[in-house]
């Protein structure tokens, strides 16, 4: 193709309408069909980024390859598309004001006044054209983060309204998300919410040239007319969006709906190709029809909130599905475990897992978690800081080296079997300082991470400022907490494996972060696989012990 198409996709009357999901999906039907497509996100918060936000505020923090702390929905681009993010998915009001405030120090505007319109316009224009001119893809998607109607958004809308008409009517279109609610007392699906929400668009000088409503009943004939008229677009660009019991489904559901159709009409693309959904639809069918389950712990302290653990726990789904299993996993608060509740919280489990996170605040009950999966030969995986809690909990419990600890939590411990990186004593920013990324690491010969990953040498993101202390290295090693898997180039340490447990992994990395449908996550695939089998022989020893 010689141009690259736009597509923007707006929210109005609710937030959590799932545009994200939308923008994904779509991309899904474009990409199966040939299309080489991307998705980014916009997001009107002054934060440079959302690496300094507390998951309570805005959910996960995805990191992508090349280090950028990024929105939670760059996690379902790249679930749903299979191919890797950039800094240049992700955009925040913050960023945007932070470069047109460093050109103007520059002097970059030749003594002009500076104002949100031409110049914060020009450079959100700038960032969403950015992967449009790399010449790597067809089209690409523009989620705009909020709701039609905020006083934050309102620059970003106006950026896509100058860009709509420069690259006219054939090059960019609006896709506007709604929501037609059910109203129990009268019986019915009420249009005005929408009518308002496109008025409100229009307000701003955009016409939205497709609607998808979210509603949790089938729109009639007779209600996307309404919408279509009242709404000022075609009849068959009114797409329902039905609530769905997986977010997987929402692809078949705009095919079924024909998004995609409509999308590459009113953009004069050619229409003339089936999208080829054989292995999204195989992994949906290993999803919906499991022939066995599995109880697995996510231990954590952002529990109330799941989008806390977004990717973890889509990739539980993605390894559920590897392995034709059903994984249940049950939050559990780490500030609630303790030597009382432990037994009843953690004993019925298949599979124990141990959350990242920061700061002191229900590390001890992450450690009284990892001890009763060490103790008990439980499945275990420990990522990030679980896995620093595994080290901690083995030097206290197995080293005896009393009040063992990270100078994350104790900046006086006598042994800190994790301590802060050389190059992060000198960071006094918070922001983008931490060490992030995909880095390497090479595999030791005969671990169970080898045989997992079935290769030598892996890449994987990271997001810490701690790690393990290799001046306790051989002595942790000579007890059986083996270090399996090395940075090549600092020598830090990326994996512990405890030997003699059949499945205990702690690794520094983000392994989440990399599991898509299409390629499921080698160590939650084997973390599963080992939970169907430790559930398989509890049943048995209880059935023996009945007989």
């Amino acid at each position: 193709m010689a141009e690259t198409k736009y597509i923007f996709v707006t929210g109005g009357v609710s937030s959590s309408l799932g545009k994200g999901i939308i923008a994904a999906s779509l991309a899904k039907l474009l990409q199966a069909r040939g299309f080489k497509t991307t998705i980014q996100k916009l997001d009107p918060y002054i934060n440079v980024d959302p690496g300094t936000l507390n998951p309570y505020e805005h959910g996960e923090c995805y990191v992508t390859e090349d280090g950028a702390e990024t929105d939670l929905d760059l996690g379902h681009y790249e679930r749903f598309l299979n191919v890797k993010t950039s800094q240049a998915n992700n955009v925040t009001t913050g960023r945007i004001y932070q470069s047109v405030i460093e050109k103007e120090r520059r002097g970059e505007f030749l003594g002009k006044t500076v104002q949100v319109v031409p110049h914060i316009t020009n450079e959100i224009k700038e960032r969403i054209q950015m992967l449009g001119k790399s010449g790597e893809y067809d089209i690409v998607i523009t989620e705009i983060g909020g709701t039609v109607g905020d006083i934050e958004s309102l620059p970003y809308i106006e950026a896509v309204r100058q860009l709509k008409w420069e690259l006219g009517d054939d090059n960019a279109l609006v896709i506007h998300l709604t929501l037609v609610p059910y109203l129990a007392a009268a019986g019915e699906l009420k249009t005005k919410p929408t009518q308002h929400s496109v008025k409100t668009l229009m307000e701003s000088g955009i016409k939205a040239d497709i609607l998808v409503c979210r509603t949790e009943h089938e729109l009639s004939d007779d209600i996307r007319r309404k919408l279509a008229i009242f709404c000022n677009v075609r009849q068959e660009a009114v797409i329902q969006s039905i609530d769905a019991s997986t977010i997987y489904d929402v692809p078949n559901l705009m095919l079924e709906e024909g998004l995609d159709t409509v999308v590459l009409k009113k953009l004069m693309l050619p229409d003339d190709t089936i999208p080829n959904l054989e292995r999204w639809n195989q992994f949906l069918q290993r999803h919906k029809n499991p022939k066995y389950e599995v109880r697995i712990g996510l231990i954590g302290k952002y529990v109330e909130l799941q989008d806390s653990y977004k990717s973890i726990l889509e990739s539980f789904i993605h390894a559920g599905a590897a392995n034709e299993v059903k994984v249940t996993v049950e939050s559990i608060h780490s500030e609630f475990i303790n030597e009382n509740t432990i037994k009843n919280k953690i004993a019925h489990l298949d599979g124990i897992l141990v959350a990242p996170g920061f700061g002191e605040r229900g590390v001890e009950g992450k450690i009284d978690a990892v001890r009763y999966a060490r103790e008990n030969n439980i499945p275990f995986l420990g990522i990030c800081l679980g896995m620093q809690m595994a080290v901690i909990e083995f030097a206290r419990n197995v080293l005896q080296l009393k009040n063992a600890n990270s100078t994350e939590m104790d900046h006086e411990t006598k042994h800190p079997v994790i301590d802060i990186m050389e190059a992060q004593k000198q960071v006094t920013h918070k922001g983008g300082t931490m060490r992030l990324g995909a880095w390497t690491c090479k595999l030791s010969e005969g671990s169970l991470v080898k045989e997992i990953y079935q290769s030598e040498e892996i890449s994987e993101r990271h997001r810490h400022r701690y790690e393990y202390n290799n001046k306790y290295k051989t002595e942790l090693e000579n007890a059986g907490l083996k270090s399996t898997g090395i940075n090549p180039e600092t020598g830090l340490v990326e994996i512990v494996e405890l030997e003699g447990h059949p499945w205990y992994v702690g690794v520094q990395y983000h392994p989440e972060y990399k599991s898509t449908v299409a390629n499921p996550h080698p160590l939650f695939v084997g973390f599963v696989k080992a939970a169907v089998t430790y559930s398989k022989l509890k049943k048995s020893v209880k059935l023996t012990q009945n007989q």
